[in-house]
């Protein structure tokens, strides 16, 4: 009988494949893992929603960062930055703007990097920063999946080999402490050594990815102009607020670790200043949900599937099965864990969430194939980063897919998730075994 998680996952991943909303992918999927596992319809139903309050936090943090992010466009502060980038478009007509492509590539790469580490945010920027400049991205023709797979790329990299941020999270106190736990002697190991040559492969993927979609795409200009206020009047106090407000959120957020308090004191701010209305206050903060309503309801939905492939109790079983395949090569040994992980972690949709269940089983499976302790931290973190690119439910392809998709013109399974998995699990994938073996 086939294994409950392999079930759940294969059944959303050919429904969201097949052009069917994510949501009800997830749902479906859900009830298929539930009763192959044999939960039973109420069990897997009871599973489900009590799993549904897990996104919640989440879901609604996005929503209010959408209201905040149209307060923002109402500044005219991003729309500001953008006229800039589109004067200096003008002025390079005659090489077709590459400067400016270099520069918001480079800008939304480094901001994404920023917000692992240097300004732990994670996906928060993405909503205030991208759809302002979609506008100017679409007037060079930009492939949206290249820009896809760079915030992607920004936002899992930066955790999976930097101990800073949410990397020391990730690799010290959620990595390190299990493996530990599992009775791995890890003093003296440099977890950014172990993780090294895996972060190698994201690098190599995204040089790829450069390559795959370098020719330009054409999107719909009046398609963006019915979302976006592409021509906003501001005058520097609305810049100001527009600042004072965002640096608020920010600091905010970073104080009291919470994205609802931080957007929702940047939306005050912008209401008590009067840049935005009272009498419109209700509007923006309607049509700013509105926007995000997509990414929230996809976020509540994975936690309820999470919360089902977890009460089969067959995540254990698909580890320990894998085990059984094994037999004592360490070159299979250590493929069969990185795809395990891969499955398991495209499910959750949390590498956070993966490392912890991988590795109560992975770790003496090999000690016992005798790999040495920073092979073992190599493919437990790697096992646990693969499928959080390329996974429906991951928060690191909702997040570039609620920027780039506000126009309509930009499809989250074919133009941010299975860019991403081709790009980066398919190298980590390679790059992980290569470190296990010779770590």
């Amino acid at each position: 009988m086939i294994n409950a998680v392999i079930a759940a996952v294969g059944v959303m991943l050919i429904l969201s494949l097949s052009r069917v909303h994510v949501v009800i992918a997830l749902i479906v999927g859900a009830l298929v893992g539930g009763l192959s596992g044999g939960l039973g319809i109420d069990a897997t139903l009871k599973a489900f929603n009590s799993g549904l309050g897990g996104g919640a936090t989440v879901a609604l943090s996005y929503a209010l960062l959408g209201a905040f992010a149209v307060a923002i466009a109402k500044s005219g502060l991003a729309h500001a930055l953008a006229d800039k980038a589109l004067a200096m478009v003008d002025r390079q007509h005659a090489t077709g703007g590459r400067q400016v492509k270099w520069l918001l590539i480079g800008l939304l790469w480094g901001v994404a990097i920023a917000s692992q580490n240097i300004l732990p945010i994670h996906i928060a920027f993405i909503p205030l920063l991208v759809p302002p400049l979609l506008y100017v991205l679409t007037k060079l023709q930009l492939d949206r999946r290249l820009i896809a797979c760079v915030m992607t790329f920004g936002l899992i990299t930066p955790y999976m080999f930097l101990p800073v941020g949410f990397g020391n999270i990730f690799l010290n106190e959620i990595l390190l402490a299990n493996v530990a736990r599992s009775g791995v002697d890890i003093s003296g190991i440099n977890v950014t050594h172990a993780m090294g040559i895996p972060a190698l492969g994201m690098l190599v993927g995204l040089a790829v990815a450069f390559i795959s979609y370098r020719k330009k795409r054409v999107y719909d200009l009046a398609r963006i102009e019915q979302v976006e206020q592409v021509a906003v009047t501001y005058n520097p106090l609305s810049l100001m607020v527009a600042g004072v407000a965002i640096a608020a959120a920010f600091i905010i957020q970073l104080l009291l670790d919470s994205m609802i308090i931080g957007a929702l004191v940047g939306f005050l701010i912008f209401s008590v200043s009067g840049i935005v209305k009272w009498r419109e206050t209700d509007d923006l903060f309607t049509e700013g949900m509105k926007m995000m309503a997509m990414i929230g309801f996809i976020m509540i939905a994975a936690s309820g599937f999470a919360e089902v492939m977890k009460a089969t109790g067959q995540v254990q079983t698909l580890v320990e099965a894998s085990a059984a395949w094994i037999g004592h090569s360490q070159g299979v040994g250590a493929l069969l864990m990185l795809l395990v992980g891969l499955l398991v972690t495209m499910g959750i949709g949390s590498s956070f969430s993966t490392v912890p269940i991988l590795a109560a089983i992975f770790v003496p499976l090999c000690v016992q194939l005798g790999f040495s302790p920073i092979a073992i931290v190599c493919i437990v973190g790697t096992a646990g980063a693969l499928g959080d690119a390329g996974s429906p439910a991951s928060d690191s392809t909702l997040g570039p897919t609620s920027g780039l998709n506000i126009d309509g013109q930009h499809h989250h399974i074919w133009d941010t998730v299975v860019p991403t998995f081709l790009h980066y699990n398919l190298p980590l994938l390679a790059f992980g075994w290569v470190a296990a073996m010779v770590l």
